[in-house]
């Protein structure tokens, strides 16, 4: 089993909404290296720790799981979306998805609060420049933040 932090902004899909529609989507995804890691390394069942960005207060809100393998995203091939791409088409789409779904809702697990932990200063994401959406997280830092949310 594998862990990954999944960036999503709660305007688009929150913690709460992944719980209610049960397996969201996870659309949109523009960078050639997340699109490689739901499509190359993420299994069915992995571990997500469901991170809500460009918002508030952004942090770790919720713990989710893999629910799908992947599969073209259709909004590469919706001209009224903003995640359209003319370069895309069926035979050869470029943007691939992976379904995630909501396990359970936490306390926020702040940006700035997990800046102060030692034990998870090792994270991509909270490393210098650090932008992508889905990045790898490590056994251990897996078990830190679930001891830290319980």
């Amino acid at each position: 089993m594998k862990y990954w932090l999944m960036k999503s902004e709660p305007d688009d899909v929150s913690i709460d909404d992944a719980i209610r529609i049960g397996a969201a989507p996870w659309f949109g995804v523009r960078n050639y290296q997340a699109r490689n890691f739901m499509r190359d390394q993420m299994q069915v069942g992995d571990g997500v720790l469901f991170y809500h960005s460009s918002c508030a207060e952004p942090g770790i809100a919720g713990i989710a799981e893999v629910a799908s393998t992947p599969y073209p995203d259709e909004t590469q091939f919706d001209e009224k979306s903003k995640y359209f791409d003319p370069k895309a088409t069926r035979e050869n789409p470029r943007w691939i998805l992976v379904d995630v779904k909501g396990v359970r809702k936490t306390k926020l697990l702040s940006l700035t609060e997990m800046r102060t932990l030692p034990q998870l200063a090792s994270m991509v994401v909270l490393q210098k420049g650090s932008r992508l959406s889905i990045t790898p997280v490590t056994a251990e830092e897996w078990k830190a933040v679930l001891k830290l949310l319980s």
